[in-house]
């Protein structure tokens, strides 16, 4: 008989990551099995064999799947664990499908159809050094930083040929689901296997993919969001992590971890490079790789020979800018106009989902706030309701006031679903369409990618999701509706998000040798965020950056560990966070700085209040043994936040 340590995909015991089975045949570490846990049987993953305990045991029921997780990935699953202080079984019920205990039926994956010719792709001089430099490093972490339009896809992809020569596998993750089809579309030109997942595959597709890599001895290429990294591939060559700036590779839900993090364990387990590729790297990434030494990879020219973009900046203080639309400036609505007749496409960017973002009473002043969160709800027209973008709680627009009965309800602020009423209404023969958090699958961009990237649609309203990455032949105008709407958020990262936003947009145009526009609106014209973004000066913003960084002790020059407090009253969250800081400030070290406590940006979320610690120390050791001070209810903890909010 052997006896194995079997780590369940479910938390029995809150300080228990393990547990002693028994098993008449030999298993792997990594073998995926069934354990009973009281009645229930559950997965769970062998993590080493240990001598007969003490104890009596219960047997193994079954052997899941007959290949076990690359030794790795299971390692990387128990650093994820003690690096942000989380159970394991959280940690594998992320690293595992759902469902993992089913049959399925066989099917062929889907990979959306190849839109590009496939050409063999020529690098220019800037690439080929890029590739040169990459491929003479060690293994370990290399930052890409390349403009946008640098070509920095087609450095990826001979990078990955190079990888899948020598018999190794790559990992290419990508910040958004909607930039999937677009690098998948680029990658299928030049491999014919490429595994793709993301959330919006079933669960049995999410499945049959995992399997497929599981059970694969093959050199393979995965692409995906953030949980494409922990794809069970036996030999990783390089990871590659592009538009790595964005805050979508942070896990919101616990395991709270990185996916740069946890991709660097991973590449470091494999003997692997990690690539991360950006236009506008992250602050204290890129301060990082400096003092330690890493290879930063620059190439400051763009693939083809192109235009700099017509690029002029609004003052929305200037009234007369805006003759012909409240929100929309006159240079934008002749750029759009002039772009239509040339069939070329136009892109507005605002970062405000919905129609309005306040609605209120111009009689005596009642706002419609929601229930549960007390933050103004935002009406989206198009289903005449007013939501809550905080608890998703939806109400009916009222036709008068609540408390003085006045029919004088107005509307306020600026959302996508106005931008994309407003053109509509000015532009009725464009075909526009509209990409936010408020789309169906049906009309996501990712479903959308065809007709986006043929022409097929003449403007393109989003959020976020259109500033990041996307390459469009067609485009022409790229208008920003109000750039600032972000550097009034009390963040210490608001400024640099600000800064990406706007390089990231502008990054968009000025990618061929045809003429093209950037117009962007901003109460704040002169501010470093909107005009160094607009002129992608980075080293410029960077260097400002950091000196306000370390006046005001912020990442990179310290480590940060966030503490909420959730109660169902105002007071009991006040006293209890009280009652913490006092007791954090007296048993911490001083080395530890305790700023708080203080209500949460969003207070009250479903029906609930929040108030905040922040803690702030040189050594991240501290704050994870600070950890062991926090109550286990009502509190809950976030290390490396990347946002305040």
């Amino acid at each position: 008989m052997r006896y194995y340590e079997v780590a369940p995909t479910k938390i029995v015991r809150q300080n228990s990551h393990v547990f002693t089975y028994e098993s008449e045949n030999e298993m792997n570490t990594g073998s995926i099995v069934l354990i009973e846990i009281g009645k229930k049987q559950i997965p769970g993953v062998v993590m080493r064999e240990v001598n007969k305990p003490e104890y009596a045991t219960k047997p193994i029921a079954t052997l899941i799947e007959d290949n076990p997780l690359p030794i790795p990935l299971v390692e990387l699953a128990k650093w994820l664990s003690t690096y942000y202080a989380t159970h394991l079984a959280l940690v594998l019920q992320s690293i595992l499908p759902r469902g993992v205990q089913k049959t399925r039926r066989a099917s062929e994956s889907k990979i959306p159809k190849k839109l590009r010719a496939v050409n063999e792709i020529t690098l220019n001089d800037s690439q080929q050094q890029a590739v040169k430099n990459i491929n003479n490093s060690s293994p370990g972490t290399i930052i890409l930083h390349g403009v946008t339009g640098s070509g920095k896809t087609a450095v990826y992809i001979d990078i990955v040929k190079k990888c899948i020569h020598e018999g190794k596998s790559a990992i290419v993750l990508v910040p958004e689901i909607a930039l999937t089809t677009q690098i998948v579309d680029e990658f299928s030109t030049h491999f014919n296997d490429i595994l793709l997942t993301h959330s919006r595959q079933t669960e049995s597709e999410r499945h049959k993919v995992w399997k497929s890599a599981l059970n694969s001895n093959n050199a393979r290429v995965a692409i995906g969001p953030r949980s494409a990294l922990f794809t069970p591939l036996k030999n990783i060559g390089v990871i590659i992590i592009d538009e790595f700036h964005e805050p979508s590779f942070k896990q919101e839900q616990s395991p709270r971890y990185s996916a740069l993090r946890a991709a660097s364990t991973l590449a470091s387990q494999h003997s692997a490079k990690l690539i991360l590729g950006s236009a506008t790297p992250p602050i204290t990434d890129y301060y990082l790789a400096q003092i330690n030494n890493r290879p930063i990879v620059e190439m400051q020219e763009r693939a083809q020979p192109a235009q700099t973009p017509n690029s002029i900046i609004i003052n929305m203080t200037d009234r007369s800018e805006f003759r012909k639309h409240r929100f929309f400036s006159d240079k934008l609505l002749a750029a759009i106009e002039d772009s239509l007749n040339n069939k070329k496409q136009s892109l507005i960017f605002h970062n405000r989902r919905g129609s309005t973002t306040v609605t209120l009473c111009k009689n005596c002043g009642w706002q419609a706030v929601c229930p549960k969160c007390y933050i103004p709800m935002s009406l989206h027209a198009d289903n005449h309701q007013l939501r809550c973008h905080i608890c998703g709680l939806s109400e009916k627009v009222p036709v008068s006031c609540p408390t003085c009965k006045s029919p004088d309800i107005i509307h306020k602020g600026i959302g996508t679903k106005l931008i994309e009423s407003e053109l509509k209404h000015i532009f009725p023969k464009a075909r526009i369409a509209r990409f936010d958090g408020d789309n169906s699958l049906d009309n996501s961009l990712n479903a959308q990618y065809e007709d986006l990237y043929n022409g097929n649609i003449d403007i393109v309203i989003g959020t976020q999701v259109v500033a990041k990455g996307l390459d469009l032949p067609n485009l022409q105008t790229v208008g920003v509706i109000q750039a600032d709407s972000g550097l009034n958020l009390p963040d210490y990262q608001s400024t640099e998000r600000t800064f990406q936003l706007i390089a990231q947009v502008a990054g968009r145009v000025g990618r061929s040798d045809t003429p093209t526009n950037l117009i962007v609106q901003s109460y704040h014209p002169t501010h470093p965020s909107i005009v160094d973004g607009l002129s992608q000066n980075y080293e410029k913003f960077y260097q400002e950056a950091l000196e306000e960084r370390q006046k005001a002790k912020f990442p990179p020059y310290t480590y940060l560990l966030q503490l909420t407090c959730v109660y169902k009253t105002e007071m009991a969250a006040i006293r209890n966070a009280q009652k913490l800081a006092r007791e954090l400030k007296a048993a911490l070290p001083k080395d530890i700085e305790i700023l708080g406590p203080t209500p949460a940006f969003y207070e009250r979320q479903h029906d609930t209040y929040r108030w905040q610690l922040l803690l702030k120390s040189h050594k991240r050791s501290l704050l994870v043994d600070a950890l062991s001070k926090v109550p286990d209810t009502h509190w809950q903890f976030e290390l490396d936040p990347l946002s305040l909010l």
